[in-house]
């Protein structure tokens, strides 16, 4: 381990032992900090800035890819990440070093001068800084949860954009779907353009609310915007497009939020650009195919693949590809806790052919195995973790491993034979 991971890695301990929890839910903390460092969050190039509740991350990918195919410098910030820390800052497109990471948290510390903040924030200002240094052409920022209060809220953006919004984090948000849009409606800011799609009719009334208050532009699918999947790729606005390098039918949506926003933001380009950065996206555990150590743990003929869905949203896009693909499959499934575990079951239940409860001893506040059983109604069986669930496969199947982005992390690790 080089000197510069061990000084953050160092860093980053103290923030989680000094600051072990989340405070409350307001900006000023970070403000002050910012103001502390003289707002890099006022000098980006411009920003676009994703909240929603499922597919944020696959948004962001999109519009780096399609960017990047333009030929544009992008920074991305996103979270949380699976098996690497740097994987949640990039700057002008590549993954921050760990240098530059031990650098900026050393930065902000001192310039914190131990007054409370949270981790997230203090990440979020060290991406800020880091941000504003390196010259770019383009920034794209995932909110880390909500929106309203959420550490990225002190962005001016060019554009906005909220994916789906399903039930999550109610502790946190809120425990209807109108009370949980509002909070991430709070990304809106007066006359910035804000990219939506498609919602339930509650979610959408608190969005619309909030835009009209803040005068902003609404770019509403199926009144604004549409988006269709056809056999040979995409159709949106009039383009034919090739399918999109993330596989799962929800991922259209997803593009075509992508391509509304870098064009809400002022990024006018071509068919040709947005057909390369489709084929070019890369977003790991988003209906990932694994090829590599763990493949080889279940009978030939077998495929094996990885998805972070967690939440009913999430688990309804992963239902709709496993209809698409026909025929039942395995799940091996490690949840977090606190999610809602029951309402993953019945979507995913009708599905599997087999299912498999699993926590890896890594994997960030699991869910134990005996609840994920209890919540299947007993037809799940104990893997007890992914390994042991994969060497009771014993005919080739079609195998799904989801319920967690913790886990997903786990799994990468296990795939690359532990090398990491």
């Amino acid at each position: 381990m080089s000197a510069a991971r061990g000084r953050f890695d160092a860093s980053l301990e103290r923030l989680h032992r000094l600051y072990p929890k989340l405070i409350d839910l307001k900006l000023d903390r970070l403000v002050r900090l910012l103001g502390a460092l003289g707002d890099p969050q006022l000098r980006l190039p411009p920003v676009i800035h994703v909240a929603g509740t499922n597919g944020k991350g696959s948004v962001c990918a999109f519009a780096r890819a399609m960017a990047e195919a333009a030929g544009l410098r992008v920074h991305v910030y996103t979270s949380p990440h699976l098996v690497k820390f740097n994987e949640r800052i990039r700057l002008a497109g590549a993954l921050v070093s760990d240098e530059a990471l031990a650098g900026a948290l050393d930065e902000i510390e001192a310039a914190n001068e131990g007054n409370q903040i949270t981790v997230f924030e203090a990440i979020t200002a060290a991406a800020f800084l880091l941000f504003a240094r390196v010259p770019a052409d383009l920034c794209v920022v995932e909110v880390g949860l909500g929106g309203r209060f959420d550490a990225t809220n002190v962005v001016r953006p060019a554009a906005c954009a909220i994916t789906s919004i399903s039930m999550d984090h109610q502790d946190f948000l809120g425990d209807t779907l109108g009370v949980i849009a509002a909070e991430k409606a709070g990304i809106i800011k007066p006359g910035v353009p804000v990219v939506v799609g498609a919602q339930v009719s509650e979610a959408l009334a608190a969005i619309m609310d909030a835009a009209r208050l803040a005068a902003a532009p609404l770019l509403l699918r199926g009144r604004d915007w549409e988006v269709a999947a056809v056999p040979d790729g995409l159709r949106f606005e009039g383009l034919d497009l090739p399918p999109p390098g993330l596989p799962g039918v929800h991922q259209a949506e997803n593009a075509a939020i992508a391509m509304m926003a870098l064009r809400a933001a002022g990024f006018a380009f071509s068919p040709e650009v947005l057909a390369a950065g489709l084929r070019a996206v890369e977003w790991p555990a988003r209906l990932q195919r694994l090829h590599g150590a763990l493949l080889a743990l279940l009978p030939p003929g077998s495929e094996l693949w990885l998805d972070g869905a967690h939440n009913p949203g999430g688990a309804a896009a992963l239902a709709a590809q496993l209809r698409a693909w026909g025929g039942a499959a395995t799940l091996i499934l490690g949840m977090k806790q606190a999610k809602d575990v029951g309402e993953v079951m019945r979507i995913l239940l009708p599905h599997a052919a087999q299912i498999f409860a699993v926590a890896e001893p890594g994997q960030h506040l699991a869910l134990p195995v005996e609840a994920i059983i209890a919540a299947s109604g007993g037809r799940a069986v104990a893997g007890p973790d992914v390994r042991g669930a994969m060497t009771q496969i014993t005919a080739p199947a079609r195998v799904l491993i989801c319920g967690s982005l913790y886990l997903a992390g786990e799994v990468l690790k296990l795939d690359a034979g532990g090398v990491v």
